[in-house]
């Protein structure tokens, strides 16, 4: 046998199609990924820097100037008056407002669910996680009818109280107590003299610190991130948070909507800077608390 003959056949024998195929499929995904996900987030930070025409016929990943940058900024921020501003502004608003509400009533509810025994505490923990599962669409209708009913409809609460509804944080928060808290450390403290209360906010609050992170930053995204509870609850664009604003911008651009007003200055540049805006409150929030996101998701993986 020669040499080049013997060369292949080792070849063939470290490198057979049984261990190569798991590596092709890894590689086949990656490059699945990188193409339907990295892609498009770079084409989005690139386009404010280019012109609408630019756009359409330079490179789709090529940067444009510094110099477009400002000008998009400019023409998006002078959109009906600084719209761009208030929509910021009302979404900080909605999201906090409802996150002090969702944590005053998530984090004791489920204390209560997890470490206390009452009359219907089984049929509430269902409802709970039934509640949990369904779809949020499911419930818009009645909610809209609830806030109609007690003329809601409009004010700053048709947004902040269903925002503050949040039976996930409660399961979060039952799960945490229920697997992570001890007892024992409890049971000592009732026999030194402390009362439920005071067993709650000096004992079982500090220590579940992490979880009320989690339950936070998740309640903050996806009040900030929710679109058609606002869009249908609030008909004056001054009300507007900024996913349904951005709708608004979107019919205003003549690139998705001809017959939008061709003087106002809104291209597909200033759409996608829009879009960069919106997102970086919650990009700026996940940096800085991934400490707190990562304690938060191992609370309770393990019983003390």
């Amino acid at each position: 046998m020669t040499q080049t003959a013997l060369f292949l056949t080792a070849v063939r024998r470290r490198f057979r199609p049984s261990r190569a195929l798991p590596f092709l499929v890894a590689g086949l995904l990656l490059a699945l990924l990188l193409l339907f996900f990295v892609l498009p987030v770079i084409w989005l930070l690139l386009a404010p820097s280019k012109t609408a025409g630019e756009v359409v016929r330079d490179n789709p990943l090529s940067f444009g100037s510094f110099q477009q940058i400002g000008t998009a900024w400019r023409h998006l921020f002078a959109f009906q008056d600084g719209a761009m501003t208030r929509w910021l502004g009302n979404s900080a608003v909605y999201s906090g407002g409802s996150l002090v509400l969702t944590l005053a009533i998530s984090v004791p509810a489920g204390y209560a669910l997890a470490l206390t025994n009452f009359r219907g505490r089984k049929t509430l923990l269902v409802i709970t996680l039934v509640t949990m599962i369904m779809p949020q669409a499911t419930l818009v209708l009645p909610i809209f009818l609830e806030l109609n009913r007690f003329h809601l409809i409009g004010t700053i609460w048709s947004v902040i109280l269903p925002f503050s509804f949040y039976p996930f944080g409660v399961y979060l928060v039952y799960i945490y107590f229920g697997s992570s808290l001890p007892r024992d450390l409890l049971s000592a403290a009732r026999i030194d003299g402390c009362t439920e209360w005071q067993l709650f906010t000096r004992i079982a609050l500090p220590l579940a610190k992490p979880v009320v992170g989690l339950v936070a930053f998740f309640s903050f995204v996806g009040n900030w991130n929710n679109f058609f509870l606002p869009y249908l609850v609030l008909p004056n664009s001054e009300q507007f948070p900024v996913q349904v604003g951005l709708n608004q911008l979107l019919t205003s651009t003549p690139s998705f909507n001809p017959v939008a007003g061709a003087g106002l200055n809104v291209t597909i540049p200033e759409l996608a800077l829009a879009i960069i805006v919106a997102i970086l409150p919650v990009l700026v929030l996940f940096v800085f608390s991934q400490r707190t996101l990562v304690s938060g998701m191992l609370a309770g993986a393990s019983k003390e």
